[in-house]
């Protein structure tokens, strides 16, 4: 796929943003551990959400389930299954063969749950027995993955007794598991945080309907083409200050890349400010990794430094995002140094160019989604297998093409 930017001018626009797939997948296994019936309104059509639907709606007549590439499914499919009353072959993609689960399943048959490792150890595909595991008092790394704890959280209420989780370790990804307490909390579930310990009551969940708010890891893509852009005003629907989403926090860190945001009519207008933006940033990103491809490829387009920290989980996503950033950035005469695989120093005051091969995207959607923007800085770019996107946001070319950016398949 070619895409260009023949206008720069992106006032006055407005878009209809993804719903979340986060909160979308979490509500999903809640109404699936619920007696009660559960409305769930505007969920996702990410293909990661299609993914978790099919899987849930067919676990049941269906021994062998395929995840594909989606992570948090996976995860999530992990510890529902290990308490439904079945035997399973849980399998993914080639590259969720290659992720680690080792943390999750350990913790789970250290408790009493049944599941084996059918080839590698420590990761997929798996067999699953259902039982009754007894997680009233467990210990987990909390730096490993957020996506661990919250497939736990997410059980912990309707089993045979409370459960106690307490973190060794620091915690990544903490907005993540406040996301699904939040959530949990919603539905009626008793849930106490108190510094390294989270303690659950085994009162199950309760009757409601929720509705899913706009996706603000979709949304970093337009603060970064605002940032990128030299005049703009883009009005995106749907997202609330007060949100379940920790990469809300997206709005305070492009304030400091000349992006400025206002809240009203149930959304967001973001827009280029007038004042200059920052030349060197440092972020530590520990809480929210997810925003460090665009992050990165913004600063990349304004030739702002960036030392950004807290991202030793990206290794393990659907690539390792931080080689896939430095060997793609390279292709625009960017140099990004990896510190330690969990921290980029990107140099300020490098220009960029316009790339003369195609970008490469890993099977990664986010890849696809951060670079593109990069036309306004470059020129035209080639990006391949531009699909991908259709893991967390499957109109992200339409939406580009509605605000004026030139796509050739």
């Amino acid at each position: 796929m070619l895409i260009s930017n023949p206008n720069i001018d992106f006032t006055n626009r407005e878009i209809n943003l993804v719903s979340s797939k986060s909160e979308s997948n979490r509500a999903l296994i809640i109404k699936s551990l619920c007696s009660e019936g559960i409305s769930i309104n505007n969920l996702s059509d990410s293909d990661d959400t299609k993914t978790l639907i099919s899987l849930l709606n067919s676990f049941r007549k269906n021994n062998h389930l395929d995840a594909h590439h989606a992570g948090t499914t996976f995860r999530f499919m992990v510890a529902f299954l290990s308490i439904q009353k079945g035997e399973w072959i849980l399998t993914g993609s080639d590259r969720m063969k290659e992720r680690p689960i080792g943390v999750l399943v350990d913790t789970l048959n250290e408790n009493g749950a049944c599941i084996k490792y059918l080839e590698r150890e420590g990761y997929p595909p798996l067999r699953i027995t259902g039982s009754q595991p007894n997680l009233s008092n467990i210990e987990i790394d909390g730096s490993i993955s957020s996506q661990y704890i919250s497939a736990l959280l997410l059980i912990a209420p309707v089993l045979n007794k409370p459960t106690k989780i307490t973190f060794t370790n620091k915690i990544t990804s903490r907005p993540y598991i406040e996301m699904t307490l939040d959530i949990m909390q919603y539905f009626g579930a008793k849930t106490q945080w108190k510094n390294n310990e989270i303690i659950i009551q085994n009162n199950g969940y309760s009757s409601d309907n929720i509705t899913i708010e706009s996706d603000w890891s979709a949304a970093s893509y337009w603060y970064q083409i605002v940032a990128l852009s030299e005049k703009s005003s883009i009005e995106i629907k749907e997202l609330t200050q007060k949100s379940f989403q920790g990469d809300s926090e997206v709005a305070e860190i492009f304030n400091l890349l000349g992006v400025s945001t206002s809240y009203k009519n149930g959304g967001i207008q973001i827009s280029k400010s007038d004042k200059l933006f920052s030349k060197k940033i440092e972020l530590n990103l520990n809480n929210t990794p997810d925003l460090a491809q665009t992050i990165i490829c913004t600063c990349a387009g304004l030739g702002v430094e960036a030392v950004i920290s807290g991202l030793e989980t990206l290794i393990i996503k659907e690539t390792n995002r931080l080689e896939a950033l430095k060997s793609e950035l390279n292709k625009f005469n960017i140099e990004l140094n990896i510190i330690n695989n969990q921290k980029l120093h990107l140099k300020g005051g490098q220009k960029m160019q316009t790339p003369s091969i195609p970008i490469e995207t890993y099977n990664d959607h986010r890849m696809a989604m951060a670079f593109a923007p990069l036309c306004i800085s470059t020129g035209p770019i080639e990006i391949n297998n531009p699909e991908v996107v259709s893991k967390s946001y499957p109109n992200f070319w339409e939406d580009l093409k509605s605000v004026g950016f030139a796509i050739q398949n």
